[in-house]
């Protein structure tokens, strides 16, 4: 299904795949475009292309980096790209629900045990006596667009605290960060290796976990057009795969740390090229290691969190009732966790 992309900015306004790569079945050097955001959580699609996963698999990948969560929806179903990471966004839901996207697979996730996603207050809002997120009721609470995954975050933690929160769109993760630091908007929830060099400016302070919230969050995802995932599957097969080994790689260096401090100072290196690029190695270096997160093991899908996302869109009004997860996942790529 092909739409155009003015339609689109107006719409938007699942066999496992194995870690261990198979023969290609498409021709050597298919060049595709993926989407990415430069986060460290996007690392595992930067290891598949250093490390030549992709191109074992036939495939010549081109990223394209973006800021927010919904543009990168809109891009995938327009087909200026390829595959892409991102988070649930209430955007990629309504392309899906219009047949031109779908989730194929997981990535980014919350686990006990391993630092995730932080709620942060600016010094201002932190002076006033905003302690913890139960003390952030009628507060203004930054998000990138209305129905994106920060949005999902605080209204999660709101309901659980029984507060109400003001959602001032920002656009942008820059954007955000300045208004944060400034004191313009006194909230918002991000990944670690952004939220702690940030409380350690002395302008923005960690109040509280999301996993505390939301335990086992399937944080971003992986995901397609519709007609890849249907018509071009030993391509999308293939993508997986690399992506997968990639996965392997960030897991074992720099979670279960295998290759001592020069596994995961080789790493950092690695990531650097596509993360923190404007800093010397040694500035970004802590923060890179700040931002280590379990990336979902063969990019398993947790469709219980998923699930959970949908029902939140629903309940918001800011999807149509009537789509249902078959209409946003193909469940026939990746182990699915409930």
């Amino acid at each position: 299904m092909k739409i155009s992309r003015r339609k689109l900015i107006v719409l938007g306004g699942s066999a496992l795949a194995s870690s261990t790569l198979s023969m290609p079945s498409i021709a050597s050097g298919k060049k595709i475009k993926v989407g990415a955001l430069r986060f460290a959580s996007h690392s595992a699609s930067f290891i598949a292309k250093e490390r030549g996963y992709f191109k074992q698999a036939g495939l010549d990948v081109e990223f394209e980096f973006f800021q927010a969560a919904q543009p990168m929806a809109i891009a995938i179903a327009s087909g200026d790209i390829d595959y892409a990471v991102t988070a649930i966004s209430g955007g990629l839901i309504s392309l899906a629900e219009k047949g031109a996207v779908k989730v194929i697979g997981g990535a980014l996730s919350e686990e006990s045990g391993i630092d995730g996603q932080k709620f942060l207050v600016s010094d201002k809002a932190y002076q006033a006596g905003v302690r913890s997120p139960k003390d952030l009721n009628g507060k203004k609470y930054a998000v990138t667009q209305s129905g994106s995954s920060f949005h999902y975050m605080g209204s999660k933690m709101a309901t659980a605290e029984n507060i109400k929160l003001s959602f001032v769109p920002l656009h942008k993760v820059g954007a955000i960060i300045g208004a944060l630091k400034s004191g313009q908007v006194d909230a918002w929830s991000i990944v670690p290796h952004i939220a702690k060099p940030l409380s350690r400016s002395g302008s923005v302070h960690i109040i509280g976990n999301v996993a505390d919230y939301l335990p086992n969050y399937q944080i971003t995802t992986v995901f397609t057009s519709a007609n890849k995932a249907k018509n071009e599957r030993s391509l999308t097969k293939n993508f997986l795969a690399s992506f997968s080994k990639g996965i392997d790689d960030y897991a074992s260096t720099m979670i279960d740390r295998k290759n001592g401090d020069a596994g995961v100072n080789e790493m950092v290196d690695l990531i650097h090229k596509y993360v923190y690029t404007s800093l010397p190695r040694e500035k970004a270096a802590p923060s890179i290691i700040n931002g280590t997160m379990r990336l979902s093991n063969g990019a398993s899908l947790n469709i219980t969190s998923i699930k959970d996302q949908l029902d939140w869109f629903k309940s918001e009004g800011l999807v149509k009732k009537s789509i249902n997860i078959d209409m946003l996942v193909d469940q026939s790529y990746v182990k699915i966790i409930s």
